[in-house]
C-alpha cells in the first residue's frame, strides 16, 4: 500500500484543491465517493442513474453537450470531479461529446468491456466509479484517443473571463 499522497508507482499526487465555486477539482482524484444504490437513485435523475450506475448509453446525437463549444470543464454528474476540458473536445461525428484526453489520466479508470461482439474499453470516473462512456484508438493528434462520453454522465461548468469554472450550466445556458 502506497503512503498517502503517493500513487502505486511512487509518483507524488497533487493535494485536492477545490475549484472556484466548490465544484470540480484541480487534483487528479480527491477522496473516493461511496453511496448506496438508494442514495444514487435519490441523487440522480433516472437518465443519469441509468448511465452512471447501470452503464446505459444515450442514443447518438441526443445528448445536451454534443454540440457545445463554450470554454469550460466537463464534470462528473455523479460526484463533480473534473474530467474533461473543452480544449480537448472535438467533433468526432460519432453523436457523443468526444475528447482526445481527460484533464488528468488519474481522473478516469479504464476497463475492458465485453458487452458487444468486439471488446471495447469502458471509461469510468475514478472518484465515484460512474460509467462515462468508452475510449477508442481512432482519435486526433496529439493522443490518438477518442473518449466518447455520454452527456448524461456530465455537467458543464462554463469558464469565466478569469479562466475558472463557474457553477454547472443547465441545458439552456450551455
Amino acid at each position: 500500500m502506497a503512503p498517502s499522497g503517493v500513487d502505486r508507482l511512487g509518483r507524488l499526487r497533487r493535494i485536492p484543491e477545490p475549484v472556484s465555486g466548490g465544484i470540480g477539482y484541480r487534483c487528479p482524484v480527491p477522496d473516493k465517493v461511496s453511496k448506496s444504490d438508494q442514495e444514487w437513485r435519490e441523487l440522480l435523475t433516472p437518465e443519469r442513474y441509468a448511465v452512471l450506475r447501470r452503464g446505459a448509453t444515450e442514443r447518438a446525437g441526443t445528448g445536451q453537450y454534443v454540440h457545445v463549444k463554450a470554454a469550460g470543464q466537463y464534470l462528473c454528474a455523479g460526484c463533480g470531479a473534473a474530467l474533461f476540458d473543452s480544449n480537448a473536445k472535438y467533433d468526432s461525428g460519432s453523436g457523443w461529446p468526444s475528447f482526445y484526453a481527460p484533464v488528468d489520466p488519474a481522473t478516469i479508470e479504464e476497463h475492458r468491456d465485453f458487452k458487444m461482439i468486439v471488446p471495447r474499453t469502458e471509461v469510468r470516473c475514478a472518484r465515484c466509479g460512474g460509467h462515462l462512456g468508452h475510449v477508442f484508438g481512432d482519435g486526433p493528434v496529439p493522443t490518438g484517443q477518442r473518449y466518447c462520453i455520454n452527456s448524461a454522465a456530465l455537467r458543464f461548468a462554463k469558464a469565466t473571463p478569469a479562466g475558472t469554472a463557474t457553477e454547472p450550466q443547465t441545458e439552456s445556458e450551455a
